[in-house]
């Protein structure tokens, strides 16, 4: 009859525990989730900013050499991603492809200028910075104009401002629901132990020595509920490039291991600061408020 009643309770306390590190695992997941949603969307919004950029055009009669110098004082520049130099020929066949007829042929001559097309750095990609960028290009005697689109900037500006200020909002609120989620699940674990914490305090036992397997048990709990919810991570991150294949254009492997160092980093600690506080409740509870 022993035999089977500590089989019962060895039982039920795998299931608890087991419980426990699911319940952890789950929370961590969904907040993992929630990273490499903003992850991506960092990633796809400089990628978008990347493809802002400004067309500079070249006066007439400006030598080969002069523009390839110029081309390379850009490329060296810290606000440029890429550049791509625009012959008057080039140009010509692409608006008559636009346009669908020759209209050079039309007009007798080419009216179209060389010019040099501008990707600029996500940081860059404003029109504060255009604004000065453009004056230092106009203060150069090849430079006949610099065209880029202000509302075009403007707009994407601030729809990815909004966009941020939102997933930023979700983002703090999510990671407050983790917390109090992984705080509860380990409170009612705790919950059912406090009559054992208190006859372990009656016979004489330290609060360090009550303490230490509990807080060392949360430890295991969060490392091993982390390492859960990356493995979820990994299998998610998988299946989303499997489907999407064009994801993996948009993922930064060092922040990606950042984000799952973190969540492991996160599970622990609650986990650890959770078991703690809640072992401290009741070593400080009487035996009449245990009930």
């Amino acid at each position: 009859m022993a035999s089977g009643t500590e089989k019962y309770t060895r039982r039920r306390a795998q299931s608890s525990y087991f419980s426990t590190v699911i319940s952890i695992s789950l929370v961590l997941f969904m907040l993992g989730t929630l990273g490499l949603i903003v992850l991506h969307a960092k990633k796809l919004s400089d990628y978008v900013k990347e493809n802002i950029g400004f067309s500079v055009i070249l006066k007439e009669n400006v030598k080969e050499v002069d523009i390839v110098q110029l081309q390379k004082t850009l490329d060296a520049a810290n606000y440029v991603k890429s550049t791509e130099y625009i012959t008057k020929e080039k140009a010509a066949e692409s608006l008559k492809n636009d346009l669908g007829e020759d209209f050079i042929s039309f007009l007798g001559y080419n009216p179209l200028l060389a010019s040099i097309e501008v990707r600029l750095k996500a940081d860059f990609a404003n029109n504060d910075s255009i604004a000065w960028i453009e004056r230092e290009l106009l203060s150069n005697s090849k430079v006949k104009e610099v065209i880029y689109q202000k509302s075009l900037i403007s707009m994407v500006n601030e729809n990815i401002k909004k966009i941020s200020l939102v997933m930023l909002a979700f983002s703090t609120l999510l990671l407050i629901i983790s917390i109090a989620l992984i705080n509860n699940t380990i409170r009612l674990s705790i919950y059912s132990k406090r009559f054992l914490i208190k006859s372990m305090q009656l016979v004489g036992a330290t609060k360090g020595f009550i303490r230490r397997p509990f807080v060392i048990k949360g430890l295991l709990h969060g490392i091993y509920a982390g390492i859960i919810s990356v493995a979820l991570l990994v299998g998610l991150l998988y299946i989303a490039q499997r489907e999407i294949p064009e994801l993996l254009f948009l993922q930064d492997e060092q922040l990606i291991a950042i984000l799952f160092a973190f969540v492991i980093l996160l599970g622990v600690l609650i986990s650890w600061l959770s078991t703690f506080l809640a072992v401290r409740k009741y070593l400080r509870l009487k035996t009449d408020d245990l009930y």
